[in-house]
């Protein structure tokens, strides 16, 4: 079953939506690239007076697919400009400067790397820990997997990650029974 633009950005975006989250990426797949465009920038206009942006990070020719990330710019830059963050991001190479410049080395890294930059898990707000776990332990030795893998206190996760699927699917229903996009985000 292919879902719609909109459906989509509900189901994967919903955590932002609430503003539980700073952000979220989802990948889509479309005959025309450039409709996945189109509907990109439709939402970003659409969104950007609630506080949330929408923009194609990356595109996928050879699968007619794109990534797609939605975000709270205000609530992205205070989470990028954390000591620890900002120290993390330059080590592994970010020039340091506003959230739509590391949007942009990001995309560039999503563009130019073999391998998937991890550290996307900061943008899309997991826990600092969460995402040099990850890196460090390439995937393995996880205290508790859930809507991503997490290195910390399992207990705590769990109930985390149980709160987010209620919001999830809370939104999902909401949207199927009619509930505009617009009505779903919670203004910044």
């Amino acid at each position: 079953m292919v879902q719609s633009f909109e459906a989509t950005l509900v189901r994967q975006c919903a955590l932002t939506l609430a503003g539980m989250k700073p952000g979220s990426l989802f990948c889509i797949s479309h005959a025309d690239l450039s409709y996945i465009r189109k509907q990109a920038a439709q939402w970003d206009t659409r969104l950007r007076p609630l506080g949330l942006c929408v923009q194609v990070m990356l595109e996928r020719e050879h699968s007619n697919s794109a990534l797609v990330y939605v975000c709270r710019p205000a609530q992205l830059s205070e989470l990028l400009s954390q000591n620890e963050t900002k120290h993390f991001l330059e080590h592994i190479g970010y020039q340091w400067g506003h959230a739509d410049r590391l949007l942009e080395q990001l995309a560039q890294r999503l563009h130019s790397q073999e391998e998937f930059p991890h550290e996307i898990g900061i943008f899309l707000g997991y826990p600092l820990r969460d995402v040099i776990g990850f890196m460090e332990h390439r995937g393995q030795n996880f205290t508790c997997c859930g809507l991503w893998k997490s290195y910390g206190n399992p207990d705590a996760m769990k109930r985390c990650f149980a709160c987010y699927r209620t919001c999830i699917d809370t939104y999902v229903q909401l949207y199927e029974q009619g509930t505009p996009i617009e009505a779903l985000a919670v203004p910044a």
